[in-house]
């Protein structure tokens, strides 16, 4: 197979511990940086409560306690960098100022003045700094991290699906008439229930096959070997016309039953192809030519120089004999016979003499297997009785 099961089972799992991991690699780092300025603003909010309970208090604006705060009396104040990425107006704001200088800047409105708390959070920034302390380690854990999971899900997949690939093995390998066995019978769950039912299924299988081969054994010894004997018994012994007639009529319908039954049990293995009915029809008029059983001035021909179908040859050559063949015994001595190609049917047609007692060849018993015969090749065939003519349409594939 193109991809086993344990490989794409393999691969789901893979790729799920890594969007995993990187999930949640991703959300330990936001959470870091949050709480970095989480703790810088709550540093400033402290100390913007202990400036306004000062100034309150003594009416001067203090300095800051914390070494990393600085106030500012106004805008004008603050340093160049934080002037142009912050204005006038604006309460709070983040500034980044390269070369590893990061400020927070927050507005403090006392009465009708208004000062600026600017911290340099440089030292502050934990995560930046372990992330360049100890990167290397956290990404070399990382990956060690990955790689075991990998080696998981790789042991996994393997776990779970080797019943299921060892049943594969064992099913690729068996051959006819071999012992049917499956290792994964016994198990209770659902591989072990899938094993009873292939080992169920594959011995049904067989047993039917060996039915089928022993059928076709024995009607062909059966059948084949009686009909020859009638056949030398024709040739040798002397009997009544009568009798010789319906003797050899007999004989032959049941060639061609056994023929038609022939080609059925086999119409699986026959494969379709396309080829040329004209030619079908040429080799059956000119066998009822050979066994001198027409005359070829009573029948007419109206076909396009080639008629090129799809089917298996075989079954179309049994069907058009057979169809022609019941033709020429139901139509009487004296009944023509027409076959033509109109509307992509071919039409065989014979006269019916009227008033002529009607004669008997297991006619009803012959259309049911013409016409399996035709279903298994996906052709269409109708029967069309009249008081004075016979005509029989077969649709092949085109």
């Amino acid at each position: 197979m193109a991809k086993s099961i344990r490989q794409g089972l393999f691969t789901a799992l893979a790729g799920f511990t890594v969007l995993i991991c990187l999930c949640y690699t991703g959300l330990a780092v936001v959470i870091a940086y949050v709480t970095e300025d989480m703790l810088v603003e709550r540093l400033l909010e402290r100390e913007a409560r202990a400036i306004a309970r000062h100034v309150e208090q003594h009416g001067d604006i203090p300095s800051a306690r914390n070494d990393l705060i600085a106030v500012y009396a106004s805008h004008a104040a603050l340093p160049a960098v934080v002037r142009q990425a912050a204005g006038p107006a604006e309460g709070r704001a983040e500034v980044f100022a390269g070369g590893g200088r990061h400020y927070h800047l927050m507005a403090l409105d006392l009465d009708a003045r208004r000062v600026y708390l600017l911290a340099d959070v440089g030292p502050l920034l934990v995560v930046s700094k372990v992330i360049q302390d100890v990167g290397g380690v956290l990404i070399f854990v990382a990956l060690g991290l990955i790689a075991l999971a990998l080696l998981l899900a790789w042991l996994l997949a393997r776990r779970l699906v080797l019943p299921l690939q060892t049943l594969a093995a064992e099913a690729r390998a068996l051959g006819p008439g071999s012992e049917i066995a499956f290792s994964a019978r016994g198990r209770p769950d659902e591989i072990g229930f899938l094993a009873e039912r292939l080992e169920t299924s594959f011995s049904e299988l067989q047993a039917a096959l060996e039915r089928e081969h022993a059928f076709t054994r024995d009607v062909g010894h059966e059948l084949r070997t009686p009909l020859t004997i009638m056949n030398n018994t024709l040739a040798t012994r002397p009997i009544g016309d009568v009798e010789a007639v319906q003797l050899q009529a007999g004989l032959d319908e049941i060639r061609n039953t056994v023929d038609v039954l022939f080609a059925l049990a086999r119409a699986e293995r026959l494969g379709s192809e396309r080829f040329d009915l004209r030619a079908c029809i040429e080799q059956c008029l000119l066998r009822v030519l050979e066994e001198g059983r027409w005359d070829a001035s009573r029948w007419t021909l109206d076909l396009p120089e080639r008629l090129e179908v799809a089917g298996n040859p075989h079954l179309a050559a049994l069907l058009v004999h057979n169809c022609v063949g019941n033709a020429l015994f139901h139509g009487g001595p004296q009944a023509r016979l027409s076959l033509c190609w109109a509307d992509g049917r071919l039409v065989i047609a014979n006269t019916v003499t009227p008033g002529e007692p009607g004669r008997i060849q297991g006619f009803s018993h012959g259309q049911n297997l013409l016409a399996r015969v035709a279903r298994a090749m996906h052709w269409e065939l109708g029967f069309h009785p009249g008081p004075s003519s016979y005509r029989v349409e077969i649709r092949p594939t085109s």
